[in-house]
């Protein structure tokens, strides 16, 4: 397995298919509507200093029939501040603070610097950029279509970044028309794998302590 598939493999774990999806209206934006949605979620994503949230993460593998489904808390802060916090099935915590990494899984700790990394790098920016809403304005690794799927947009992220797609055949992420946040989002895998994860009673712009994202 090389090292952007291990990569992504274990941070797939910290992220936003299912039937249900196949069957939606899906509407074809205009250049004028997709610019206009484009504009409705940068000013959202300009205005969001901070997101905490519940969140669902389906995983399904092709090695195995079940699929995998984990929960727990999410928060976001600008700059570049994410703590991922699983609580079910087993805890699980990683942080994101700044160019370091921290990821704890029972009693194993592991340090990881974004600086010398650049495989790490590009992952950390994806999923700041997913959570921010910034990822659609990416077009040095990815082309963007949008479409209205009546009380969401849904943005549909093709990797260019031949690193990127090495990995990830697709990211599809879910904009709900209320507030321009992220409510779900889908990764796909060029493996056929695929990670969905659902954002629930989010709390925008409330105070997060710095606490949070402390690393050890």
């Amino acid at each position: 397995m090389n090292t952007a598939k291990s990569l992504i493999l274990v941070l797939i774990l910290i992220l936003h298919l299912s039937g249900t999806l196949l069957t939606a209206q899906i509407k074809p934006l205009s250049p004028a509507d997709a610019q206009d949605a484009r504009k409705r979620i940068s000013e959202a994503s300009r205005t969001t200093f901070s997101i905490e949230a519940q969140f669902t993460q389906t995983k399904e593998l092709s090695v195995i029939r079940e699929k995998i489904i984990s929960k727990g808390v999410f928060y976001f802060k600008k700059e570049k501040f994410l703590r991922w916090e699983y609580t079910d099935p087993f805890p699980y915590l990683i942080i994101f603070n700044n160019d370091k990494i921290y990821v704890k899984d029972e009693d194993k700790e592991n340090h990881i610097s974004l600086q010398s990394n650049k495989v790490f790098r590009e992952v950390n920016n994806i999923l700041i950029g997913a959570v921010e809403g910034t990822l659609l304005n990416d077009s040095k690794n990815f082309t963007c279509n949008i479409t209205d799927l009546h009380d969401q947009f849904q943005a549909v992220m093709i990797p260019v970044n031949p690193r990127i797609k090495e990995t990830l055949s697709e990211i599809s992420l879910y904009f709900n028309k209320t507030d321009y946040t992220v409510d779900k989002l889908i990764m796909r895998e060029v493996s056929g794998d695929y990670t969905r994860v659902e954002f629930s009673g989010k709390k925008i712009n409330q105070s997060v302590p710095d606490a949070k994202f402390i690393i050890p």
